[in-house]
């Protein structure tokens, strides 16, 4: 299976910037969005083959997931059942008969990181969401996770220590799920490998000079892991200050 994710940082202008070129030639069998910003009805993608399921922030024009697939799931749920979290749009789920799929994005600490509190209790109640599914069936999870784990995740370690996406605590959420059993599948298989990053700022020409940060994944459940075939980070693709991420798997 070819699984693709992918922060459009709105779907609308991302698809007149050439999003359907590219999930046309990707070919994907399920196909993950995050940060659509968009309401029902603002855009209507066709997309033969493939059964659509959205999840829409109450604000408008904020946050927001979407996943194609074109194997039918056995049930879909939106949100994670926690009421402080289930109003921005960021979690889909789908069940399938051998794994659950989830897309979700991630809340942002934002600047001066006055978001960094409820983070937390995001990380916490979102690692009790997916350990309470994998009890059923293996779990899958990819999005915008607006965090780097490591140094090696993007460019400017040193300066960006106490920014958002690179807190200790951020960080430390992170390596709490790969201790519960979960692997980032990109360093599955590309463990030393620098300079591959997922998000680049618009601005002082970032994406030029590659100065970016890996903070798109796919996460999965570690008895999952002679079944993973391959992890790519698609650079080469623009539309976003985001680019695809895929996992290659074998389910």
């Amino acid at each position: 299976m070819k699984l693709i994710s992918w922060n459009v940082n709105g779907i609308r202008a991302c698809h007149g910037k050439g999003f359907m070129d590219f999930f046309n030639a990707i070919d994907a069998d399920i196909f993950c969005l995050q940060e659509t910003k968009m309401q029902e009805g603002q855009l209507v993608l066709d997309l033969p083959g493939y059964h659509q399921y959205w999840n829409y922030a109450e604000k408008k024009g904020y946050s927001g997931t979407a996943i194609f697939t074109k194997k039918e799931p056995l049930a879909v749920t939106y949100g994670i059942g926690v009421d402080e979290h289930d109003h921005e749009g960021r979690v889909i789920t789908l069940e399938f008969e051998n794994f659950y799929m989830i897309t979700v994005y991630v809340p942002n600490s934002q600047d001066g990181l006055k978001r960094l509190e409820y983070r937390m209790r995001w990380e916490d109640d979102f690692l009790n969401y997916i350990k309470g599914l994998e009890k059923k069936k293996p779990v899958v999870y990819c999005g915008d996770l607006n965090v780097a784990h490591k140094e090696i995740d993007l460019k400017n370690p040193k300066t960006n220590h106490m920014n958002a996406g690179f807190t200790d605590e951020e960080r430390g959420k992170m390596s709490a799920v790969l201790d519960s059993g979960f692997i980032d599948t990109f360093r599955y298989f590309y463990p030393d490998t620098e300079q591959m990053y997922s998000w680049w700022s618009y601005r002082m020409k970032a994406r030029e000079r590659n100065a970016g940060w890996r903070i798109d994944y796919f996460i999965c459940s570690g008895s999952l892991a002679d079944k993973l075939e391959d992890a790519k980070i698609h650079t080469e693709i623009y539309g976003s200050d985001h680019c695809p991420v895929e996992l290659d798997i074998n389910l």
